[in-house]
């Protein structure tokens, strides 16, 4: 990659912080990490998306999560129905080939072993 490239991709990391750069199989995808885990990655993908209305819509609702959500829940499901009109874009990888070069990569499963802390309390009666 380039130091144009690299100058271009951290320009752009600054502007949309919810956008992941990411390489699988030699081709660059850029869009937004529903998921991953252990095996796949979910990925709405910006570069599919046809029309400049359609991809303003994007990165404004993308915006909304990013900076309206604590990040831990998929874009999808922040946004429900507003998002809907982007599940055609949305492209699931093999984790083991796919590389996220810039840009967060969400994992609920991360974020839900995150939250289980168990905690066991002991009560001591006190015999005087």
């Amino acid at each position: 990659m380039e130091s144009n490239d690299q100058n271009n991709l951290q320009n752009i990391a600054k502007k949309y912080p919810f956008l992941s750069f990411c390489i699988y199989s030699n081709e660059e995808y850029l869009g937004i990490i529903q998921n991953s885990d252990n095996q796949l990655v979910s990925m709405y993908v910006y570069n599919l998306i046809p029309t400049k209305e359609q991809r303003k819509k994007f990165l404004i609702l993308g915006d909304n999560w990013w900076w309206g959500s604590a990040r831990n829940c998929p874009i999808n499901l922040f946004l429900k129905n507003d998002f809907l009109q982007f599940k055609p874009y949305l492209r699931t990888f093999n984790k083991k080939e796919f590389e996220v070069i810039i840009g967060p990569c969400l994992s609920i499963t991360d974020s839900l072993s995150k939250r289980t802390k168990r905690r066991q309390i002991t009560l001591i009666k006190n015999v005087l």
